[in-house]
């Protein structure tokens, strides 16, 4: 009897072991969730901000921290904002900063701006390794900033141009700007912000007739690079540009002119002493001429005398034309010495005589 009777209640008996280990092992998973998740949870749930079980399990299995999570959304929905769990984690998985964001759309919020989920997340991408935030473009936004014109850190602290009238202005400039949300993304920096502006004051002091005129009204050329609108495709818009000091410098068209006559100077050297160079090429060339004239009528003299023993041999010049060439001769030379007084020349009887 007594075997039979543990052979009918040895199936309850196991029945009985087997729902105690499932309770046991509940209550252990019940243990863990409420170690790992149950003080999250909790602070989610009576902060209005509720999450499921679900989606804490997913962001641990993501490896995404809880609380930077939770504690982001629960910001979110005091403030108003429609965030859920699923919008921080993909943020968060893309390199964000989770926090920043949540802050910047509540800042942003609180100004009136209006400024998505989305774009916020995009801005705080754009800003990731330029050591700012998107949290400090929505304060700019709502508060303007003051960018100094030529930049602190530049190699020159003015901005240098030159008037018509050649003198130096030396111009430092103040621009105003708030950050343009819907341009962050994509839009120039404050480096170009810096660059337009300066190359506007360049060209607005080039322009000027004098650097009186500059000097005069300075506020001149800050309403013309206003006016150029050089807050195009940028992440900022230009509210005032204000001209903090403006100081004459040299004057540098008096200088290049100097440079210049000088250089006018050495090239009419040049030229001067190439024409010397030639003329005496051109001196030594006529005395070397004159001398080969020379000496070509010293060798027809020298022709002459064979010139009248061929005309004796051949019977055409006699003795008395031989005489007469040579009273002719004669008087040739005493008419020239007597018209330059080099000395006397013997005449008898309107005859010239031989010396």
């Amino acid at each position: 009897m007594t075997s039979i009777f543990a052979q009918i209640n040895l199936p309850a008996f196991r029945l009985d072991i087997l729902l105690y280990g499932i309770g046991g092992l509940v209550l252990f998973v019940f243990g863990i969730l409420l170690i790992n998740f149950g003080m999250i949870y909790i602070r989610a749930l009576f902060s209005g901000a509720k999450v499921t079980v679900t989606e804490l399990i997913a962001l641990r299995l993501r490896r995404i921290p809880l609380g930077l999570i939770v504690d982001g959304r629960i910001t979110a929905v005091k403030s108003g904002l429609p965030v859920s769990i699923d919008d921080l984690s993909t943020h968060f998985l893309a390199g964000g900063n989770v926090q920043m964001v949540v802050l910047a759309l509540v800042a942003a919020k609180k100004a009136g701006i209006n400024l998505i989920f989305d774009r916020a997340c995009a801005i705080d991408l754009a800003t990731k390794g330029t050591g700012k935030t998107v949290l400090e473009a929505v304060k700019t936004s709502v508060n303007p900033k003051v960018i100094d014109c030529p930049a602190p850190t530049a190699s020159k602290t003015t901005i240098d141009a030159v008037a018509k009238d050649g003198i130096v202005i030396r111009a430092k400039a103040r621009v105003t700007v708030r950050t343009n949300l819907d341009r962050f993304v994509g839009g120039a920096t404050e480096e170009t912000i810096i660059a337009r502006v300066g190359e506007g004051i360049v060209s607005t002091i080039g322009s000027s007739d004098s650097y009186k005129q500059v000097l005069e009204n300075p506020d001149r050329i800050s309403k013309t690079v206003l006016g150029k609108a050089l807050d195009s495709n940028t992440a900022f818009e230009i509210l005032s540009i204000d001209i903090a000091d403006v100081d004459v410098g040299e004057n540098v068209g008096a200088k290049l002119q100097a440079e210049q006559a000088e250089a006018n100077k050495l090239i009419a050297q040049a030229q001067a002493e190439v024409r010397r160079a030639a003329a005496v090429a051109t001196e030594q060339e006529m005395v070397a001429r004159v001398s080969e004239m020379r000496a070509r009528v010293v060798e027809a003299e020298a022709q002459i005398p064979q010139a009248v023993a061929r005309a004796f041999d051949k019977g055409h010049l006699g003795v008395m034309d031989y005489y007469r060439l040579q009273n002719v001769q004669a008087d040739t030379t005493m008419r020239e010495r007597i018209g330059s007084d080099g000395g006397d020349a013997g005449a008898v009887g309107g005859q010239s005589v031989k010396p």
